[in-house]
């Protein structure tokens, strides 16, 4: 490598995440110095990868090739304005999540923390590598590490029902990925002779429908982590692991590594001339995982459960949004990735609060708990307002980019979902934040008073509620790397 290269932003925000968890592992002994280190690497990795954004809204595109194992197939690694909000996402929320961790894993006596902290830091690491992937062949490559470095986490607690969600987890992330998305991948190189991500697409123009089709349902299949239905089982399976870990699998790096996938591909391999007629079948099914997601989560009394279907939903918003194949609703694809990002962590920071403080996971013994943790509730509030996509959160803008794209192209269906599913989100959420501030406070709160969870919680998920109200009022970055994804070269 040059000596440009070694000193490159982009090569040190892959290198850096790895050598943190080297140092965490080394300082596993002494908690107050592991837990700096932890925080330290998540503060300069922001800063490195901050540091990519203004050339990249300037139309650079930074560019580095690790090695090339075969020829004309190298692990490539590339900055466009996706992979750029993406990696601001997972970077940012990653400084967040640790000082949240710092409370949840003390707070709960939790055990193992050293491998937790190493193994956040390493998926931390895998997903920037998904954001900045050149080609297929890297994007692949960190999607598989991805889910292997996230397995020890998913199975933190060493159960029996720990280890049943981890096996279900794996078996169908990496059922997926290898029945369909290498195959999709295999697939791509023998059309064009390239894995390349090009604005505009890589197919040939004179390839059929069918197998235009056929490709697609690989890749929307093959990418387990968006969790479309029936591929969606292994999310809340996965709710066994710590609500920091819920966290890093909903809004930091799993699920937004499996829907920034589909978009990109969807931009950078097809492209949104290419399949023009080819996506109703995806639409139906992104409708119907919306739906039927929401209904569950309207039942289900446990909180992380109906969150976890909730995530299963709105997943599927960037789908019918990609699938609508209007520049807006691609635009509006994007940016509910950013805006799902900070409201589900607030979700899931407050539901880790209410765990840690008063030992409460069912949404029914929630009653009258605002009293005792306004700032939870709050914030949860806030981020319920999001996931429905009302003002003043950063749902709104995305589903308004959304329904302005369904609109112009008078695709009555997608409307009709969104607004269902609108209505559900509402139906699941509400009754929560009234619960908590409109109802007496429960007799066991009574006779087992407590206030809020630790400082470090507390002040985690005030920061994420705070991004969610911020990105309403100034979207100004995530839209214009957006624009920049849908401008034709």
């Amino acid at each position: 490598m040059s000596a440009t290269t070694l000193g490159s932003p982009l090569l040190w925000s892959l290198i850096l995440p790895i050598l943190g968890a080297i140092c965490i592992s080394l300082s596993g002994r002494r908690p107050n110095l592991r837990e700096g280190i932890t925080l330290t690497t998540a503060v300069v990795l922001f800063a490195i990868v901050a540091r990519l954004l203004g050339p990249v809204l300037a139309g650079e595109r930074p560019e580095l090739v690790l090695l090339e194992p075969f020829p004309g197939l190298p692990v490539a690694f590339r900055v466009e304005p996706l992979g750029m909000l993406f990696a601001l996402i997972a970077s940012g929320l990653w400084i967040v999540n640790s000082i949240y961790s710092i409370g949840y894993m003390r707070g709960n006596d939790e055990k193992h923390q050293t491998r937790f902290y190493v193994c956040f830091a390493l998926a931390i690491a895998a997903a920037l590598g998904i954001a900045f992937a050149g080609n297929l062949l890297t994007l692949f490559l960190f999607y598989e590490v991805l889910t292997l470095i996230t397995y020890p986490l998913v199975t933190h607690a060493g159960t029996d029902k720990a280890r049943a969600g981890g096996r279900t987890y794996l078996a169908i992330l990496m059922g997926t990925s290898v029945l369909f998305l290498l195959p999709a991948v295999i697939y791509v190189w023998h059309l064009t002779g390239t894995t390349d991500f090009r604005p505009g697409g890589i197919l040939p123009a004179g390839i059929d429908s069918g197998s235009v089709t056929i490709l697609l349902a690989l890749f929307m299949f093959g990418i387990g982590k968006a969790a479309l239905m029936p591929f969606h089982r292994w999310l809340p399976a996965a709710m066994v692991a710590p609500t920091p870990v819920s966290a890093l699998l909903h809004a930091v790096a799993v699920v937004k590594a499996g829907v920034f996938s589909v978009v990109k591909i969807v931009v950078y391999v097809f492209g949104l001339d290419a399949l023009t007629g080819a996506t109703d079948w995806l639409v139906a099914i992104a409708g119907f995982t919306i739906v039927a997601a929401s209904v569950v989560a309207l039942s289900a009394d446990n909180l992380k459960r109906r969150l976890a279907y909730s995530t299963v939903s709105q997943l599927s918003y960037v789908i019918l949004a990609a699938a609508i194949l209007a520049p807006l609703s691609v635009v509006g694809a994007a940016l509910h990735i950013a805006a799902h990002a900070f409201g589900k962590i607030t979700l899931f920071f407050a539901a880790g609060s209410i765990y840690t403080a008063a030992h409460k996971t069912e949404v029914s013994q929630l009653d009258g708990i605002g009293r005792r943790m306004p700032w939870t509730m709050a914030a949860f509030g806030i981020g319920a307002l999001s996931m429905i996509g009302l003002p003043p959160a950063a749902g709104f803008v995305s589903k308004w980019y959304l329904v302005s794209g369904a609109m112009a192209q008078a695709h009555w269906f997608a409307l009709a979902v969104v607004l269902l599913s609108t209505l559900l989100n509402a139906a699941y959420f509400l009754p929560i934040v009234y619960r908590a501030f409109l109802r007496p406070l429960s007799a066991d709160a009574v006779a087992h008073p407590h206030g809020e969870a630790p400082l470090p919680i507390v002040l985690a998920l005030c920061i994420t509620a705070g991004g969610t109200l911020a990105l309403f009022f100034f979207p100004e970055v995530p839209l214009a790397l957006a624009q920049q994804m849908v401008m034709t070269p």
